[in-house]
C-alpha cells in the first residue's frame, strides 16, 4: 500500500492529455462464462502499458464496486490511446473481437468508455492526507499553495479560501 502524504496536493502538468475512463458492468450474475473473460482482459492490457510508457499511458486508478469495475486512465494523447486500441499487435483489439463474438449485444455483460481531451490549465485536483493518487500520479504531485490553493486558482482564477488550509504538523518541526 502507498504511504499518506500528510497535507493537500494537487496535480500539476503543462502538457495536454486525455482522461480515459473505461469499465463494464455484470449484468446477469449466473452468467460467469460471459463477463468473467471481460473482466480478466484488462490485466493483459494494463501489464502491456505499464511496460510500455512509450505508447503514451501515463497511469491511471482501478475501482470495484457492485455491479463492476471501472479504469480511469490518464494518457499523453488521443492519437496514443486510439492506436493503442486499434492496434493488431496490442492486446486491445483482441478482447474487443472476444467481446463481440461472446457476449456482443446480449445483454449479459455491459462495457463503457467516456474520453476527455484535457488542454492545460483547463483541469484541477486535489489530494488531501493522500498517497499519491490519479492525476498528480501520471504527472506531477505538488503542494496546493499560493496559485494552486484553491480550485478556481488552479484554473487560473482568483479567490481567497472558503476555509483556511489545514498546517501540516511537519511543517512546524
Amino acid at each position: 500500500m502507498s504511504p499518506v502524504i500528510p497535507g493537500r496536493f494537487t496535480a500539476q502538468t503543462e502538457d495536454p492529455f486525455v482522461v480515459f475512463i473505461i469499465g463494464m458492468r455484470i449484468n446477469n450474475l449466473l452468467s460467469v462464462r460471459k463477463w468473467l473473460p471481460v473482466a480478466n482482459s484488462m490485466a493483459p492490457m494494463l501489464r502491456d502499458l505499464y511496460t510500455h510508457p512509450e505508447k503514451g499511458f501515463l497511469g491511471g486508478e482501478f475501482f470495484v464496486y457492485w455491479p463492476g469495475v471501472t479504469l480511469v486512465q490518464y494518457w499523453r494523447s488521443f492519437e496514443d490511446l486510439e492506436r493503442f486500441a486499434r492496434q493488431p499487435s496490442d492486446p486491445h483489439l483482441a478482447a474487443w473481437k472476444r467481446f463481440n463474438q461472446s457476449a456482443g449485444a446480449d445483454g449479459t455483460v455491459g462495457i463503457f468508455h467516456e474520453t476527455y481531451m484535457i488542454e492545460p490549465g483547463k483541469y484541477e485536483a486535489v489530494y488531501g492526507n493522500m498517497p499519491v493518487f490519479g492525476l498528480a500520479h501520471a504527472t506531477n504531485h505538488v503542494p496546493a499553495v499560493g496559485r494552486r490553493e484553491t480550485a478556481r486558482r488552479r484554473l487560473g482564477g482568483d479567490n481567497e479560501p472558503a476555509v483556511a488550509t489545514p498546517i501540516n504538523p511537519s511543517e512546524n518541526s
